[in-house]
């Protein structure tokens, strides 16, 4: 009799021993996965801050591209003279440095624009736009458009590597070859404007609308479109690059 009771009151030591470490590791398992769900929050907040920046620094960098870009062209394109090209370069130069330290502003400490590679990559995009234009009216009609739309992306995914390089981003061999697509995404764009200006003659007119003693006439021209449907391009080509910068 005292041998089998013993034998139960182990037996019941060993259950309760396998109970003990069986509720031990669930508890150990469900603090793991709270943990790991208290963690997540931290995770999914800057992968939602980085986003936010990057549109944010997509939009305030196609906003000065479209007015920088849209203000150069409607100078120079038709007949121009010497002091129309000069105010046009002026703009495009200040437009692009003003980019170029949007781009340093998002992706690292911009500490002085004015440096002489930051001039560099700022001069490049200046120069990239120039050779576009003088491309197309060298060639003309719609072939000018064509090579003048190759050579552009081309030069913009050229500026696109150096940009990086001056604000010292290594980036990995699957990055490196990002920059084509934003800079054949913002040609695109630059040739929907220049056939706009070139290959289209018609306008959309508002009815006249009296203001008291004053009569408002509202016409938007066709290059007035190409400049926003490249506005368009502008936002959809930086968004992908600070999209892959940011969140590689």
């Amino acid at each position: 009799m005292a041998a089998g009771a013993i034998k139960q009151s182990r037996e019941a030591v060993a259950r309760a021993v396998r109970e003990n470490a069986f509720h031990n590791e669930r508890g150990g398992t469900e603090t793991g996965h709270d943990m790991s769900v208290i963690r997540q929050p931290t995770v999914l907040g800057r992968s939602t801050r980085r986003r936010v920046v990057g549109i944010t620094a997509a939009v305030s960098a196609a906003a000065v591209e479209t007015v920088a870009v849209g203000c150069w062209f409607g100078l120079v394109v038709g007949s121009r003279s010497t002091s129309t090209a000069l105010a046009g370069l002026g703009v495009l130069f200040c437009g692009a440095l003003l980019r170029t330290g949007l781009f340093g502003a998002t992706v690292s400490e911009l500490d002085d624009l004015l440096q002489p590679r930051r001039l560099g990559a700022a001069l490049a995009l200046t120069t990239g736009w120039i050779v576009w234009l003088l491309v197309a009216e060298l060639i003309g009609a719609a072939a000018g458009v064509v090579v003048a739309t190759g050579v552009l992306a081309s030069i913009l995914t050229a500026q696109f590597v150096l940009e990086r390089r001056v604000f010292r981003l290594h980036a990995s061999n699957r990055v490196t070859f990002t920059p084509v697509i934003p800079g054949l995404l913002m040609a695109v764009g630059a040739a929907t404007l220049l056939a706009s200006a070139w290959f289209t003659d018609w306008g959309l007119s508002a009815p006249p609308l009296s203001l008291g003693l004053t009569t408002v006439a509202i016409r938007v021209e066709a290059v007035q479109i190409g400049v926003l449907v490249f506005g368009l391009f502008a936002f959809l080509a930086h968004q992908r690059r600070f999209q892959r910068i940011l969140d590689p």
